[in-house]
């Protein structure tokens, strides 16, 4: 068997060396992972290529737009030094305990360094079935792939922590889905990481708990080095994992974002944003609002997503419990002692940006009241989450009324808005611009993401995928000459659920 993967690996090679490979995973032992090669498409064309994340992993750009380099970016040939793998995971999805998952689709090319020194992972979704595949075909059908180019770039734009989109490639083949026959294609995803609370949690319900140490070490030297000084360094790990999915979520909550399937294994170790299967911005602000085809329950509405957050990290806590310490009475102790700091964390990241969304740059008592106020008027108004906000930098007497019915209600809420403005040292033009700074004019509505899929997959136009794209490029813009980008949805525009394409 190994020796028939290496013939076939070697058979695939590229003959061109762009990647500096440095593959620290596949060192890890083979329990990890499944190692085998993509499996070829019948004729990859590159439909996207993101330049400026190129350059940035050091790779070259004009390469990279070469029929050679489509047949790599679809798996059909390997680049020198590529260790393909499909990692091994576990997870509770929709609070079920699933034990075995890993990459059914999405095949781990190998890791580099990019300008920064910063260790990142290239990956292929969409690359063919694996041994955790499930009966699935492992392949990704193009409005996925577009969903998640789309998608994950205007974050990185918006300043959220994120995995990155380095290429788009279609396969020339048409793949089935309960819609019928479509198109398939190649997302190369790029990630600080791919390991997932789920991977702790393959590893400790086996009772692996090497396998734990191992993972916790490994995650320690990759992400979170300045653990490893610490007394604790398992417990400082948590620590840090809790921190920056705390800051992550409340980045989620004060755009809008709805991840729409907060499973443990689609919850990166890292803190970015990973997994863009049925997500989607809100347009009219409602806490309860669910766009998930999957989530009939409402498990992960937008209101719910903090406190699931809190609940993934707990099953992460457990995970952890073996090498916290050797007594299980204090290992639990430093386990909820780290967890119980979450809400805390959370609404501190939370907090400070609804301020800054207000124009509020210093903080008082009742400011969280007044932002709580102003969301429940848009809730029971209908108003538009993104367009309220980016409107109030221009005053409470302009355009902004018009996303509330209740004028009479906004008006006293404005009211004590001013008065609270008034007691901050900046003049108006300031806080006008720096609540723009943090109010994006633009979000990648979700009318707009599916016209630019339909056009794709129904013409092979990517011209709206290209311009929606570049206006998502500059978020905070006023970009004039695609002001209509900003709008919200046409009645018979709204888009009411959205799949996970697999």
């Amino acid at each position: 068997m190994a020796g028939s993967f290496m013939s076939q690996l070697e058979a695939n090679r590229s003959t061109s060396a762009h990647f500096a490979f440095d593959n620290s995973y596949a060192r890890l032992p083979e329990r990890f992972y499944a190692r085998l090669p993509p499996t070829a498409v019948v004729k990859p064309q590159l439909i996207k290529l993101n330049l400026a994340l190129a350059r940035q992993l050091g790779l070259q750009p004009e390469w990279l737009a070469t029929p050679e380099a489509a047949q790599m970016l679809a798996g059909n040939r390997l680049p020198p030094g590529a260790e393909p793998i499909a990692m091994a995971y576990a997870g509770h999805q929709f609070g079920n305990w699933v034990p075995q998952l890993g990459d059914g689709r999405a095949i781990l090319l190998g890791e580099v360094r990019d300008a920064s020194g910063v260790r990142r992972d290239i990956q292929l979704k969409g690359a063919g079935p694996t041994p955790f595949s499930r009966n699935g075909d492992g392949r990704a059908a193009l409005g996925p792939v577009l969903r998640e180019y789309i998608v994950s770039e205007a974050m990185a734009a918006l300043g959220i922590r994120t995995t990155r989109s380095l290429a788009a490639v279609s396969t020339g083949e048409r793949i089935l889905r309960q819609e019928g026959l479509l198109p398939g294609a190649v997302l190369t995803r790029v990630a600080e990481s791919h390991v997932r609370v789920g991977t702790f949690e393959f590893f400790a319900n086996r009772g692996d708990v090497e396998g734990v140490r191992l993972l916790a070490d490994y995650v320690i030297e990759r992400l979170y080095p300045e653990a490893r000084e610490s007394g604790q360094p398992y417990r400082a790990l948590l620590d840090k994992v809790i921190a920056r999915t705390a800051k992550l979520v409340a980045s989620w909550q004060l755009i809008g974002f709805i991840h729409g399937v907060m499973n443990t294994d689609n919850m990166s170790i890292s803190g970015e944003t990973i997994d863009y299967g049925p997500c989607a911005f809100m347009d009219a602000f409602h806490p309860g609002r669910v766009f998930s085809s999957i989530d009939s329950g409402g498990r992960y509405a937008y209101g719910n997503q903090p406190r699931i957050a809190h609940w993934n990290l707990v099953r992460l806590a457990q995970a952890l419990l073996p090498v916290l310490a050797d007594d299980e009475t204090v290992a639990i102790a430093s386990a909820r002692e780290a967890i119980d700091a979450y809400p805390e964390r959370f609404e501190a990241a939370h907090f400070a940006g609804l301020r800054l969304k207000l124009g509020l740059a210093g903080e008082r008592d009742g400011d969280m009241d007044l932002a709580s106020e102003l969301l429940e008027l848009m809730t029971a108004n209908k108003a538009d989450y993104t367009l309220t906000f980016r409107l109030l930098a221009d005053g409470a007497d302009g355009p902004v009324r018009g996303q509330f019915a209740d004028f009479v209600a906004f008006d006293a809420w404005a009211a004590k808005w001013r008065d609270r403005l008034a007691g901050e040292n900046t003049t108006p033009a300031e806080r006008a611009a720096a609540m723009r700074a943090v109010n994006p004019a633009f979000i990648p509505r979700n009318h707009r993401i599916e016209a630019a899929i339909a056009a794709a997959q129904t013409r092979s136009d990517f011209s709206l995928f290209e311009e929606l794209l570049k206006v998502l490029a500059a978020p905070f813009d006023d970009q004039t000459q695609f002001a209509h980008y900003a709008d919200p949805p046409k009645p018979d525009e709204v888009v009411q659920q959205t799949f996970c394409g697999t």
